[in-house]
């Protein structure tokens, strides 16, 4: 159904809008969280709330996108694990070519970011992220099967393709069902399935561990294969269920999809759902510098969080605990993350605010690779820095994505914009896939200092976006506040629209 079917209430007070802002920077209506109306023209159905309609949106939408993710992300880095299991033996792996294997996936995974989410919001999320699971899935399966060097890099390219869009994607879809005030614990949950698949993937790597030489195959190779065959058929699974927009949502009636949209409409302004994304929206999105910034926000963390996803067992393994050890030792690390993650989001949540978390449990971090560049002879106080790299970099990650997208309006411009953040980010894989050298073990001097470099990094692009949001928040408080714009022109601009105020 088009948009232009929603009404939304008239425009607030100046008094009204103002406190909006200072509290959550919502775009056209302060909104109330608690409420069944909310203040718009279109009413919540008589038969729900708006706390059980959420309920249930929630149930439908983020445990698919937890588990979807929880399996991209595992598959991805699961590599680091297999190392531990006779991979760089089997394979005859000499020099940095274990590290070039690690830079092939994020060759297509930068590359075709854009087009993946262009391609996601034509055909569907249920459709295009269903296919590239099972993509992905059985590029895992490939990568337990491969007997060179070759063979390897090949299965890295694609498994990078299949999950460009994983990422992005299912941001994009959160950001199309809530408000900009509720998003960050919904954002954080999603995103800590990161945690979880680090130390879901650690404790099962000990156990297939153990496989080791069943059939005539290593531990690794069972690693790869047990791991792609569960992502295809929980693939398989997800072509049938999986959650789409709002507006082709058929679980829902025809006035919750009309309440849902409208809701949205009020908080981030008209989202222009039917239109088409072109190769000009793209260069249109590009010219503003605030995207610019959101993509140096999250490279800054990139960095760090795959070095530590793909190298902390090799790291840990330093600390003279054999293989089973090793990955039974990765687990806490993940696990302390996740739990910081969510009381992070929490707060940032129920305070409607985002730039203090993307900005302070970066201390944790920078504490962390400061501390590990100077003790190397104490394992306990050792381990107590992963755990604090692990709290610093994944706490803050989501909270940079939900901060810099929901401030974008409009589905054409948060499509392309949280594209454009994750591919340019993602450049920093690249960066961490050299960072820990097998030459500069035990000290990894080096690779501790590009993550502490590129945490700073991080934590100076979302001062500055702060400082930008703020002053263009400033300026359209004193402009005009009615210029005449069209539903349809309000539309294109987005958050650009002189009535849209950022969130801080």
């Amino acid at each position: 159904m088009a948009n232009s079917t929603l009404l939304v209430a008239q425009a607030p007070s100046d008094t009204e809008k103002s406190a909006g802002d200072v509290i959550g920077g919502n775009s056209y209506h302060p909104g109330n969280a608690d409420s069944d109306n909310d203040g718009l023209d279109v009413p919540c159905p008589p038969h729900t709330t708006e706390r059980k309609l959420m309920t249930r949106v929630d149930w439908r939408l983020i445990p698919f996108l937890c588990v979807l993710y929880l399996l991209a992300f595992l598959d991805r880095v699961n590599i680091a694990n297999a190392r531990s299991f006779s991979l760089v033996e089997d394979l005859h792996l000499e020099n940095h070519q274990y590290n070039t294997a690690l830079t092939m996936f994020f060759v297509p995974y930068i590359i075709f970011e854009i087009p993946s989410n262009i391609l996601l919001k034509r055909f569907s999320p249920r459709i295009w992220l269903s296919t590239c699971m099972m993509g992905f899935g059985l590029a895992s399966v490939g990568q337990g099967l491969v007997q060179n060097y070759s063979g390897l890099l090949a299965t890295r390219f694609f498994l990078g393709l299949f999950e460009c869009g994983m990422f992005p994607g299912c941001f994009y879809l959160i950001s199309m069902w809530y408000k900009r005030s509720e998003s960050q614990k919904r954002y954080s949950l999603f995103f800590s399935s990161t945690s979880l698949a680090g130390a879901f993937g650690g404790l099962l790597a000990s156990a297939i561990g153990k496989m080791d030489g069943m059939r005539g195959y290593h531990g690794w190779r069972w690693i790869f294969l047990l791991e792609g065959v569960l992502t295809c058929l929980v693939a398989i699974f997800f072509f049938f269920v999986f959650p789409t927009f709002p507006e082709e949502a058929k679980w829902l009636t025809e006035e919750e999809r009309d309440y849902i949209k409208a809701r949205l409409q009020a908080d981030q302004g008209h989202n222009a759902a039917e239109r088409t994304i072109t190769f000009g929206d793209v260069l249109t999105v590009m010219k503003d510098h605030r995207v610019w910034l959101g993509g140096f926000m999250y490279f800054g963390l990139i960095v760090p969080a795959y070095g530590y996803a793909f190298f902390a067992p090799t790291i840990i393994s330093t600390y003279r605990y054999d293989a089973i050890q090793t990955q039974l030792h990765s687990v806490p690390p993940w696990a302390v993350s996740f739990t910081f993650s969510l009381i992070t989001a929490t707060i940032s949540d129920w305070t409607r605010h985002r730039a203090a978390f993307a900005l302070l449990p970066l201390s944790l971090g920078l504490a962390g690779f400061a501390t590990l560049l100077k003790v190397h002879d104490n394992t306990p106080v050792q381990y107590a820095m992963l755990c604090f790299v692990t709290m610093g970099t994944y706490s803050v990650l989501p909270i940079t994505v939900c901060w810099f997208s929901m401030n974008l309006g409009g589905h054409h411009r948060r499509a392309i914009g949280t594209a454009w953040q994750i591919g340019f980010g993602n450049i920093g894989g690249i960066i961490a896939t050299f960072a820990f050298l097998s030459a500069d073990a035990p000290l990894f001097t080096k690779g501790y200092s590009i993550c502490l470099g590129f945490t700073c990094l991080s934590g100076v692009a979302s001062l500055l976006y702060l400082i930008s949001i703020y002053l263009e928040n400033q300026r359209r408080a004193k402009a005009v506040r009615n210029v005449g714009l069209s539903d349809y022109e309000k539309s294109e601009l987005g958050d650009l629209n002189p009535e849209f105020r950022y969130m801080y």
